[in-house]
């Protein structure tokens, strides 16, 4: 089922059962999704990568907001921004834990024949496209700058 499948039917839900923070949540990814298939180019279709990166991108963006929020003790802000995070990572594919994080980066390291930090460049290019949607990437970045340091 496409994204923009599951997130209509979901907003139907939603709106039956008046769940503001939820509808705000789907609005938010039916918004961009529409935005990203008129893009030029687009030809009214986006893959499953795209949606990924999409769906990263409002994640990112609210969390950035939630943290700004935070600052200002804007606790009304910062709920809302809250309640979003957690409607748009349900479409997310689950999260690496840290330690998965680390052997894989290993792995990487070891393939692309890394000896120091010079060699980051090589290791964060093949681990941002093998981890795409699976790990945030200034934690994949953290994790190869600890490793080859």
């Amino acid at each position: 089922m496409s994204l923009e499948i599951q997130v209509m039917s979901e907003m139907k839900d939603a709106m039956k059962a008046k769940n503001e923070a939820l509808l705000r949540g789907l609005r938010a990814i039916k918004a961009e999704i529409i935005k990203a298939k008129t893009e030029p180019g687009a030809n009214g279709e986006i893959s499953a990568d795209t949606e990924i990166k999409l769906l990263q991108k409002l994640v990112k963006s609210r969390k950035d907001s939630l943290e700004i929020y935070q600052k200002q003790n804007r606790p009304d802000l910062a709920v809302k921004e809250s309640e979003e995070i957690a409607v748009i990572e349900k479409f997310l594919p689950a999260q690496m834990s840290a330690e998965e994080l680390t052997e894989v980066i290993t792995s990487i390291i070891a393939a692309v024949g890394a000896t120091g930090p010079q060699d980051m460049g090589k290791v964060m290019g093949v681990a941002s496209k093998q981890l795409a949607g699976k790990a945030e990437g200034k934690l994949i970045s953290a994790t190869v700058k600890t490793l080859l340091g």
